[in-house]
């Protein structure tokens, strides 16, 4: 953590910063380097053992929680050394892991895939309750998180009459942010669209399209700023199926950093201000929200996204983002 290096010897150093493997990467480097490596080291060949593609993927996304690879070798040399078991118990048949048997072999899988290191889909809920236009905000949010969702406020109440609200609506409502996985610390402005989002929709009853994705700090004026980890956030997005991330304008340059073929997978919105973010977030349904700057979405990557909404009732809405 560069915060605990004392700023007059940070600037005596030279700072390299390294993000995680994708999943395409570390499936590489299992079959190449991992795989063979372990198989040497418990004494079996490669005709007694064969790890399919799928399994080595679902131990990536199912029973590692890293940026790097370290578990990864380990459940590769936990496999190993069952097999050489078998073989040292007499059995000579070949031994093939895949998605059905794994379990058989690592026990029940430890990782839901929307939680991973080095990049984590967090959901955003907003519900409305009749009050006297208080603030609630749960789910062990840190102070500039709270700075967010307060900013995301502020901005619906400024522009309530371009949302189609009565303008003092916060008068007669509470609002209540949730963000699952409370026992988890969070924190940072990335969630910050995401939570204006989230709240909007709550507010003009309107969806929001299922396999969106967001990411950018929101000012008090609609602006929609950068924000880091880029490449870890989209790869995250991309493992809970997302289809659409949008993202800040500003973060255009940061898009060279995400492999092509993911790039190729995703279909980016740059977003300017909350017009551009609202108006990926619903489509046709958007309600006018006016912005210092004119609506100048840009996209970028090709895979054109299926738009699914919400249906009317039932849950409140919920937003995916990358924070």
């Amino acid at each position: 953590l560069l915060d605990t290096v004392p700023p007059a010897l940070r600037d005596r150093m030279e700072v390299i910063n390294l993000s995680g493997y994708t999943n395409e990467e570390k499936l590489e480097i299992a079959r190449r380097f991992l795989i063979p490596r372990q198989l040497q080291e418990a004494g079996i060949s490669s005709d007694l053992l064969d790890i399919s593609t799928d399994a080595v993927l679902r131990i990536i996304e199912q029973y590692t929680r890293e940026a790097g690879l370290r578990n990864l070798e380990r459940e590769m040399a936990a496999i190993c050394r069952k097999v050489a078991r078998k073989v040292a118990d007499g059995r000579t048949a070949r031994t093939r892991i895949t998605q059905r048997n794994l379990q058989q072999f690592l026990g029940p899988a430890r990782f839901l895939t929307e939680t991973q290191a080095g990049g984590e889909v967090l959901h955003i809920e907003a519900s409305l309750s009749k009050g006297r236009g208080n603030l609630t905000w749960t789910g062990q949010l840190g102070d500039v998180m709270r700075e967010s969702a307060q900013a995301a406020v502020s901005y619906a109440r400024a522009q309530a009459k371009n949302l189609g609200l009565e303008e003092n609506f916060y008068q007669k409502q509470d609002i209540h942010i949730h963000v699952p996985s409370g026992s988890i610390p969070k924190d940072g402005p990335s969630a910050g669209i995401t939570m204006g989002t989230a709240l909007i929709s709550a507010l003009t009853r309107r969806p929001v399209s299922r396999n969106v994705a967001m990411t950018g700090e929101i000012t008090l004026r609609g602006r929609v700023l950068p924000v880091g980890g880029l490449k870890e956030k989209c790869l995250a997005a991309f493992r809970s199926g997302v289809e659409t991330v949008t993202i800040p304008f500003q973060n255009q340059k940061d898009l060279e950093d995400i492999p092509r073929p993911l790039r190729n997978k995703l279909h980016f919105i740059l977003a300017r201000n909350m017009n551009d973010v609202l108006a990926a977030a619903f489509g046709d349904k958007q309600p006018g929200a006016a912005s210092d700057d004119p609506p100048k979405t840009k996209t970028r990557a090709a895979k054109k996204s299926r738009r699914r909404s919400r249906p009317k009732g039932g849950r409140e809405p919920t937003v995916p983002a990358n924070a």
